[in-house]
């Protein structure tokens, strides 16, 4: 047995030699994770809005009067002006009421004076007990008959002469007539469903984009507050983007008037007015309007790759706090610019936000920050 003892250490040295055995590993150092220092920046603050261009006005052009279409008189898809004659509806059959109408004015009118002279030679005659009471009360009846003849004749030719009037379809407004939905011989009748032709304004013209309540109530507190440029009472300036990205040089003024809440969506519609001279602007064009909101001049961007969200949604980041251990810190965040955030509340200037190697690390961690530059970070594939 002593022999044993004194052998032991010699057989576990032996061991601990052997191919088989495993050395002990060393400890390992501090992750290695790439920082932005962060630092505020001033900064326009810009809202865009998808929407659709609306005519300013918009006419359905009918007739008013029975008959067959004579003549179409203007071009389809050219500029018209109010009062501009667009359609002759055949008139003889109106000319010949008229007409009617006229000749009985004249035949009334030649009664009433008869009427009225009998009258006037009957008054003094009456005073001369010449003639009686009751023929004089005749004279005067028909005298006011007579009269009232004549207002009703004046009356049925006004009528006649407005539905003369009526065979020339006219212009109600002033702006680009549509094509038209008849043709010469067509027989139309007074008020009908169907237009004959569409007229719509298009300078000025309406860009109307639709969103919640909430957007029209913090553009209003944001007029409030001069943060937004005045177009005037109750307008703010706002700028267009068309379909194909061309900037559309002309701004426009969003009106936070004459506006309805959808009861049902909670969703409300913002109407612009955009001046379009040479009709760029066309009634059913898709655009982005810009909306300038103001400037921060302490604003604060974040890149995209540094921030991550966790179980309930909440928009998080990681960023190296004391003795270089990590911190974990739960963010409120205003909206996407670019490939950046803008963060409200959360960070600081001057924090070091880890953007790369997220991955190895956790709250508590030891790491060693390697500072880069946001053009060094690539673009994001989607939202983390």
């Amino acid at each position: 047995m002593p022999m044993l003892k004194k052998q032991l250490p010699v057989i576990f040295a032996v061991l601990a030699l052997a191919p088989g055995c495993k050395r002990a590993q060393p400890m390992m150092g501090p992750a290695q994770v790439s920082v932005i220092t962060l630092r505020t920046q001033p900064l326009t603050l810009t809202t865009e809005l998808p929407g659709r261009v609306t005519a300013h006005r918009v006419a359905e052009v009918r007739p008013q009067a029975n008959g067959v279409i004579l003549k179409r008189l203007y071009n389809e898809g050219t500029d018209v002006q109010a009062g501009q004659a667009l359609y002759q509806i055949d008139p003889a059959p109106y000319r010949a009421a008229y007409e009617s109408a006229q000749a009985t004015v004249e035949k009334d009118s030649a009664t009433l004076i008869s009427a009225t002279a009998l009258l006037n030679r009957y008054r003094p005659l009456v005073e001369a007990n010449a003639v009686s009471k009751q023929d004089m009360d005749n004279a005067l009846s028909a005298q006011l008959g007579a009269a009232a003849d004549l207002a009703s004749a004046r009356a049925s030719m006004q009528a006649a002469r407005i539905n003369l009037v009526y065979t020339d379809v006219l212009a109600p407004i002033s702006g680009r007539i549509s094509r038209s939905a008849v043709t010469e011989g067509a027989l139309v009748t007074a008020n009908q469903t169907q237009a004959l032709a569409t007229i719509q304004q298009l300078d000025p013209i309406y860009v109307d984009v639709t969103q919640p309540s909430t957007l029209l109530l913090r553009l209003k507190q944001e007029y409030a507050d001069r943060k937004l440029k005045s177009a005037g009472k109750d307008q703010a300036i706002v700028h267009l983007t068309l379909e194909d990205g061309t900037i559309y040089d002309i701004p426009g003024k969003l009106q936070f008037s004459e506006v309805t809440v959808d009861p049902g969506t909670g969703a409300v519609t913002l109407r612009a007015v955009f001046p379009n001279p040479n009709h760029t602007l066309l009634p059913g064009m898709f655009v982005q309007e810009q909306i300038q909101e103001g400037l921060d001049e302490d604003a604060l961007l974040v890149p995209q790759q540094g921030i991550t969200h966790n179980q309930r949604g909440e928009p998080t980041a990681m960023v190296i706090g004391k003795d270089n251990k990590v911190e974990a810190r739960t963010l409120t965040t205003d909206r996407a610019i670019g490939d950046m955030w803008l963060v409200t509340d959360g960070l600081n200037p001057g924090d070091r936000l880890i953007v790369e190697g997220l991955q190895k690390i956790g709250p508590g961690a030891p790491v060693e920050g390697v500072e880069v530059s946001t053009t060094s970070l690539a673009t994001p594939a989607g939202p983390q």
